[in-house]
């Protein structure tokens, strides 16, 4: 069988949720190696528990990848593509990450498919498009295909192995570097799960007046990251880094709560993929109700602090 290429995504030392569940996807279209660009202690045990038979840990003699933007990684994945000739890379869909999948496909001269959110063996992919009016299945047809997915969009399978570890020492060229990192900051980070991989967002739009505490609230009691609407962004209540929706953030939670948004298109676009929706708005009539799994006519200012109340009650 073919290698199908994995790009890891890692975030302060720790292989994320959404790299696992792309090896899953991986052994359905061939032998799951993954790609490794920086350090991560335990990796190959880690990624092999997951599926990944081959770990290829990236270096190189005169290039530090965190001195840099996305260029040098895309060259990473392009050496590997024309070393190895792989079935697929399957890539996490973030921000960056999905730059890294396009700049790879001019290289390759390869098809592209983004924010996928599921794929067949035979490398078809199921997207949903045109703020998800529409599900659509797509096939790569030239080169080697290249398809980010959303998080979330398959369940990680410990399969027990512990993959390889294999060098792989690249040569970055002088053109991939032209745009380097002169100074950086930590963001300061809560304990609440990443926006993008979380699996249950709960989110407040112009209803909340501002007050968002019910809502962090409700997702410190459900273990979920929290999410704001446009109109809530733009209002300065909550920071843009938060924003879901068609100019924000795109998650797919397995549950996503919605406090006091309206559900315009725009928002629809970044959160209607999520597996179970729950909307709390005082208007009968706004359109997010007509996307959910489960609709509360009330005030979120009330409903949210009691269902807050019986989920800390119930996890005693």
């Amino acid at each position: 069988m073919s290698e199908v290429l994995v790009l890891v995504d890692h975030v302060d030392g720790k292989v994320t949720k959404p790299t696992l569940e792309l090896l899953a996807l991986a052994r359905r279209l061939g032998e799951p190696s993954a790609v490794l660009i920086g350090e991560v202690a335990d990796a190959a045990e880690t990624l092999g528990k997951y599926g990944a038979e081959k770990v290829y840990t990236v270096s190189s003699a005169e290039t530090d990848f965190t001195d840099y933007l996305v260029a040098p990684k895309a060259e990473v994945l392009a050496q590997l593509v024309e070393k190895t000739r792989p079935a697929a890379v399957l890539v996490p869909s973030t921000g960056e990450t999905k730059e890294i999948a396009a700049r790879l496909a001019v290289k390759t001269e390869s098809g592209l498919i983004t924010d996928a959110v599921d794929v067949d063996g035979d490398g078809t992919t199921t997207q949903s498009a045109f703020a998800g009016n529409y599900t659509v299945t797509a096939k790569v047809t030239k080169g080697t295909p290249i398809i980010t997915v959303k998080p979330n969009s398959s369940a990680p399978e410990e399969i027990g192995a512990t993959g390889t570890a294999e060098a792989f020492e690249v040569t970055v060229p002088d053109t991939a570097k032209t745009a380097r990192i002169t100074s950086s900051e930590p963001r300061t980070r809560s304990a609440r799960p990443d926006l993008e991989g979380a699996a249950i967002v709960v989110a407040g739009g112009r209803g909340t007046g501002g007050n968002f505490e019910p809502v962090e609230n409700l997702a410190d009691s459900l273990g979920a990251a929290v999410g704001a609407s446009r109109a809530a962004v733009d209002a300065g209540w909550y920071p843009h880094a938060f924003q879901i929706g068609q100019t924000g953030k795109t998650v797919s939670p397995q549950l996503y709560v919605a406090a006091g948004i309206s559900g315009a298109i725009q928002h629809r676009a970044g959160m209607q993929t999520s597996k179970t929706i729950v909307a709390v708005d005082k208007d009968d009539e706004a359109p997010i109700f007509e996307l959910v799994d489960f609709g509360v006519v009330g005030d979120l200012h009330s409903v949210l602090p009691a269902a807050t109340e019986e989920v800390r009650k119930r996890k005693g």
